[in-house]
């Protein structure tokens, strides 16, 4: 075979490969593309890639009982400080990723995570993770509830765990949240340029009703009250709502997308839940979570409060 048919023959074979290779590239662009948001047909939930994990983020009497093939369970106490006097405060960076290693987690996984309410605790992991600079984590729309609709499988199998190790980058976290100080300095009008967000319950807002954990009622100064629940399809799905549709409710902030909004409610995670709609839905820019949230707040005598009622309900 003469030298320039022989590097013919390669060159239409090198064609060939790369032909082949391109549609697997594709599909798994496919796979991860959009808002960290997936649903319940997407490729990932059923590829038993070992590259994925599937994290059932419900309380371990609830997973017990059935949760998707596969999934491990995890929840808010393996994420909180425990060493702080009012519950529900993120785990330090260290901390968190010991956690992770231990549910045999590492960075070079993609995970998946859902809960049965909304994807409220979901989006409280998601967050954490994001914070901390950890991008390949993803909601699925709907949780468990939307799955089992769908006719598809469950489980009570618990897979074997084999503790790793888990590395965030070595960078600054990302700007997704705010302490106690900096807020009251905004309140202080020392650092003015920011739209409050009360993602709790009206009754909540108001003062009417104060839950556990927390030792006042009411809202934080300058609040706007937008309920996170009215983001979902409480009434069928308990999926998002269609991107219209949260235009419409959020528009209620008056925020432009590069606004600042600062969103909080008992504890930091219905926050984290708007945290994610207002920055992977709709595109808005700068949202800081509140991660002591009301809980932290009410805890301070000497911080402002606003309330609207005299009748208090404790849950």
């Amino acid at each position: 075979m003469s030298w320039k048919i022989s590097h013919l023959v390669l060159a239409i074979l090198a064609l060939g490969i790369s032909c082949k290779e391109k549609p697997e590239a594709v599909q798994k662009e496919t796979v991860l593309e959009g808002k960290h948001l997936i649903t319940y047909d997407n490729p990932m939930l059923s590829s038993e890639d070992p590259g994925i994990v599937i994290v059932d983020f419900r309380k371990a009497e609830e997973y017990e009982t059935a949760h998707i093939p596969g999934s491990i369970q995890l929840y808010r106490n393996h994420f909180q400080d425990a060493s702080m006097p009012y519950p529900g405060m993120r785990l330090d960076r260290e901390k968190t990723a010991a956690s992770l290693g231990m549910a045999g987690i590492s960075n070079q996984h993609t995970i998946i995570v859902y809960d049965d309410k909304g994807s409220p605790d979901a989006s409280r992991f998601w967050w954490l993770l994001k914070l901390y600079n950890f991008e390949q984590v993803y909601l699925l729309d709907g949780g468990l509830g939307l799955w089992e609709k769908m006719g598809k499988k469950t489980s009570r199998d618990v897979p074997e765990i084999k503790p790793t190790v888990f590395l965030f980058p070595d960078k600054p976290d990302q700007p997704m949240v705010i302490e106690k100080e900096e807020l009251l300095r905004h309140l202080s009008s020392e650092v003015p340029g920011i739209i409050l967000l009360d993602a709790r319950s009206a009754d909540e807002y108001s003062g009417k009703e104060m839950k556990s954990g927390a030792l006042r009622a009411g809202r934080i100064p300058g609040s706007i009250h937008i309920d996170w629940a009215e983001s979902i399809d409480y009434s069928g799905t308990h999926t998002f709502k269609p991107t219209e549709e949260l235009e419409k409710i959020y528009s209620k902030l008056g925020a432009g997308k590069e606004d600042t909004i600062v969103v909080y409610c008992h504890s930091g995670v219905r926050s984290s839940h708007t945290t994610f709609v207002l920055t992977e839905l709709l595109g808005y820019k700068h949202v800081l979570n509140y991660d002591g949230s009301w809980v932290e707040w009410s805890y301070d005598d000497l911080l402002p409060i606003e309330t609207d009622s005299i009748t208090l309900l404790k849950k």
